[in-house]
């Protein structure tokens, strides 16, 4: 079984319309909200868009039994304002997300946004993420470390304690989060780059910080490979070598668990090696930004698992816990 880990849903286009309406008009004429019927929201999930194929098309030509499925991050909007417009979007968000994984339960597992508003107490997302887990039976959720959108204003590190709410209740909830940045602001660098940065922020922020000394039973992971962490493995683990052994980087790195989101055979390797096959999750955020033809490959971008499965130094062991193994502990997945 292949478990993807890091997809994004495929809605119908009259939820962006709303969405657009949020925007123009701040909320002042009030929430009102999305309506499609079930047909609608399956024929979205068949709907190419801009891509080759439709959603569902493009998991089955590449063998993939079971994706958790989010909102995608860059429309999330976190430094809008007023703040219930994001509330509001983010919660249509997860209806209709709720709503496919019903449509096909062997399909799809729900994973939230954590409606996050920037320069707000990190509490004020943590209602939604409870009704999400409790009433809806999402799995994850996602999390944005920099609401402001690469703005200017900067967000506190994942060490400050303005994060320990969120913790606290991930740890009550006993579900993993995964760490992935949202939309990019700034004329320099496009939201793909954010989430490469942030990601790599991210891991920092984490392993070298005393949060998992506080919260031993939290769960992240970091999608994208990790962000520069992999190919810059060394750069980090030198300093804690020769100044603090007993909390060395590579050591400490393996607290974290890692999406294979990455859209080179040679890039899927090298993250497999250096954080270890128990530590990988397959992902392959399909469809999405990696749905294109590879012209070296004649195969798509983001056909992850062919890369995974030609690895010739990897057994049917440690291939079965990136597909499925570790995904369906991690995610306590009954299907």
């Amino acid at each position: 079984m292949i478990i993807d880990v890091h997809g994004h849903f495929s809605p119908p286009a009259k939820l962006w319309a709303y969405r657009s309406t949020l925007l123009a008009a701040r909320g002042s004429h009030g929430r009102g909200g999305v309506k499609v019927t079930d047909d609608e929201l399956i024929a979205a999930l068949h709907d190419p868009e801009t891509f080759a194929c439709g959603h569902l098309d493009a998991l089955d030509r590449h063998g993939t039994n079971l994706q958790l499925i989010s909102p995608r991050p860059f429309q999330m909007m976190h430094s809008e304002r007023p703040a219930k417009i994001v509330q509001w979007f983010h919660e249509e968000c997860h209806n209709i997300i709720h709503r496919q994984v019903g449509l096909f339960p062997d399909r799809f597992a729900g994973v939230c946004m954590l409606p996050q508003i920037a320069g707000a107490p990190i509490e004020v997302a943590l209602p939604e993420l409870e009704r999400c887990v409790t009433q809806l039976g999402f799995v994850s959720c996602l999390v944005n470390n920099d609401p402001y959108e690469n703005s200017g204003p900067e967000a506190p590190p994942l060490s400050d304690q303005y994060w320990y709410p969120l913790y606290e209740k991930l740890c009550e909830l006993d579900v993993p989060a995964m760490l992935h940045g949202c939309g990019s602001k700034s004329e320099r660098i496009s939201y793909s780059g954010h989430f490469i940065n942030e990601e790599t922020v991210a891991v920092l922020n984490l392993v070298e910080s005393s949060v998992f000394d506080d919260f031993p039973n939290l769960k992240f992971i970091i999608p994208h490979g990790g962000g520069a962490v992999p190919y810059q493995l060394g750069r980090f683990d030198a300093p804690t070598v020769r100044y603090n052994p007993e909390r060395r980087f590579a050591t400490r790195l393996r607290k974290l668990y890692f999406d294979t989101a990455l859209y080179n055979a040679q890039s899927v390797e090298l993250l497999i090696k250096v954080v270890g096959p128990d530590r990988c999750l397959f992902g392959s955020e399909c469809p999405g930004k990696g749905s294109a033809t590879d012209p070296d490959t004649g195969r798509r971008f983001d056909d992850v698992a062919t890369s995974i499965k030609a690895i010739s130094w990897l057994s049917d062991e440690d291939k079965q816990k990136i597909f499925e193994t570790n995904a369906r502990s991690l995610f306590k997945l009954s299907i």
